[in-house]
C-alpha cells in the first residue's frame, strides 16, 4: 500500500470519527426545553357565543276582526302597561251596546211591572178570603146558601194562584235582566277588543300593520318586549359546559360594543342541548345593561366557573392522547426526560390544562415538544423558566 493510499485512509477514517462524534454529540448532549410554572389566581373561564334576547317578547293583536282607524306607537316607541296602541272600526258595535242598554231598560221596567202585578193579586186574594169566610159562617142561618159558598171558597183559590203566577213573573222577569245584563256585558267587553293596549310595560319592537288595514283577530299588529327581561343566549361547548352553574358571574361583550364588557351572571341553564351542534343552551342576564338593547345581535360571553389559587397549566398541545380526563406529557425528572400520564381537571379558555395527579415531586412538565425528545435523554430546563 502507497503512502498516498495509506494518508487516504486515514483521512477517511477520522472524518468518519468526526461525523460519529459529531452525531453522539449531538443525539446525547443535554437539550434545552421550556417548562410549565405555577401560577396564582388563574381564573378558569368558559366562551360561548350567542345572541342578544328578551324572555318576555310577545306579539299582540285584536280578538276581533275590522279595519285600523289608528296606531298610536311605532317602532321603537316605550310604552307603559295599559297604554292605548291601537284603535279598530266600532260603530256597529256601539249600536250592538245601546241595543243591549235598551234591553236592560225593558228588563227593568217588565220587572216593575210584574211587581205591580203582583200587589194587585195579593190584594185580590185578601178580598176573595174575607167574602169566603163571611159566607162560610152564614151558611149554617140560611142566609147564604151552599153553593154560594162553594162558589167563594173556588174564587180564593183562584186568587191564591193568581198571586202565585204574579210572583213567578216576577222571577221570570228578573232572570231576564240578568240576561240583559250580561248580554250588556258581552257586547261591551266585545267593544273594548276594539281597542288594543300594552300588556306590560314595554318597547315597541316592531309594528306590523298600518291604519286602513282590515285585521283579522289574533293577528299580530305590535311585537312587544320587556326591557328589564333583556338577556344573552350563549352556545357552549357541551365539553365545557359541566362546571357551569346558576348564579356564577359572566362578562358579555357585544360586536357593536367591541371595546365595552358588561358583567352579567348565569341565569338558566338549558336541560337540552343541541343534538346536532352538541352546544348547551345558557342564558345570562346583565347586571349592568347596555342602555339599547337590539334582539338578535352576536355577542360573546365569558363565564368564570372557578378561580384557582395555584395550578400548573399545561398547554393543550403538549398533551398527547387526551380524552378529557387524562393525558401523556414529557417531564423533567433528575435532569432527565420522562414520559408521564397525567391527569387534568380544568380546561381554560385558551386551551390549557390544569393537573390534577400523577405528577411525582419534583418532576417540571414540558411546556412545548422540541425535536430530539426521548426517554431518559439529558434536559435542561431553557432560561427563562420559573424555578
Amino acid at each position: 500500500m502507497t503512502k498516498r493510499r495509506v494518508s487516504t485512509l486515514i483521512g477517511v477514517l477520522l472524518l468518519a470519527g468526526l461525523v460519529t462524534g459529531a452525531y453522539l454529540f449531538v443525539q446525547h448532549r443535554p437539550l434545552s426545553v421550556p417548562v410549565v410554572a405555577q401560577e396564582t389566581n388563574v381564573d378558569i373561564r368558559v366562551f360561548g357565543l350567542g345572541t342578544v334576547e328578551a324572555r318576555v317578547v310577545s306579539e299582540i293583536g285584536f280578538e276581533v276582526s275590522a279595519a285600523l282607524t289608528e296606531l298610536r306607537a311605532d317602532h321603537g316607541d316605550a310604552v307603559s302597561k295599559g297604554a292605548v296602541l291601537a284603535r279598530l272600526q266600532d260603530s256597529e258595535q256601539q249600536a250592538r251596546v245601546r241595543r243591549a242598554e235598551a234591553a236592560v231598560l225593558a228588563a227593568s221596567v217588565t220587572i216593575r211591572k210584574a211587581e205591580a202585578n203582583v200587589d194587585r193579586a195579593h190584594s185580590v186574594l185578601e178580598q176573595t178570603r174575607q167574602v169566603n169566610q163571611r159566607r162560610k159562617a152564614l151558611v149554617g142561618s140560611n142566609v147564604v146558601s151552599q153553593q154560594q159558598a162553594d162558589e167563594s171558597q173556588r174564587d180564593e183559590e183562584v186568587a191564591a194562584a193568581e198571586l202565585s203566577v204574579a210572583r213567578s213573573e216576577v222571577e221570570v222577569a228578573k232572570a231576564q235582566l240578568a240576561d240583559a245584563e250580561a248580554a250588556l256585558s258581552y257586547e261591551r267587553t266585545v267593544l273594548g277588543q276594539h281597542t288594543l293596549t300594552a300588556p306590560f310595560d314595554a318597547v315597541i319592537v316592531r309594528r306590523h300593520r298600518e291604519p286602513g288595514a282590515v285585521v283579522r283577530e289574533g293577528e299580530a299588529i305590535f311585537t312587544l318586549m320587556a326591557p328589564e327581561t333583556v338577556w344573552t343566549l350563549a352556545y357552549v361547548d357541551e365539553a365545557r359546559a359541566g362546571a357551569i352553574e346558576l348564579g356564577q358571574s359572566a362578562e358579555v361583550r357585544l360586536r357593536s360594543l367591541p371595546h365595552d364588557v358588561f358583567p352579567a351572571k348565569v341565569a338558566r341553564i338549558g336541560i337540552e342541548s343541541d343534538r346536532v351542534n352538541e352546544e348547551r343552551r345558557v342564558w345570562v342576564s346583565c347586571q349592568q345593561c347596555p342602555p339599547r338593547a337590539f334582539l338578535g345581535e352576536q355577542a360573546e360571553v365569558r363565564i368564570t366557573v372557578a378561580r384557582l389559587d395555584t395550578a400548573l397549566m399545561v398547554p393543550e398541545a403538549a398533551v398527547a392522547g387526551f380524552d378529557g380526563h387524562t393525558g401523556r406529557v414529557w417531564t423533567v425528572e433528575d435532569g432527565r426526560f420522562q414520559r408521564r400520564a397525567l391527569v387534568f381537571g380544568h380546561r381554560s379558555e385558551d386551551a390549557r390544562l390544569e393537573v390534577t395527579g400523577g405528577l411525582p415531586e419534583g418532576a417540571r412538565i414540558v411546556s412545548a415538544a422540541v425535536s430530539g425528545l426521548r426517554e431518559g435523554r439529558m434536559a435542561r430546563v431553557s432560561d427563562g423558566a420559573a424555578p
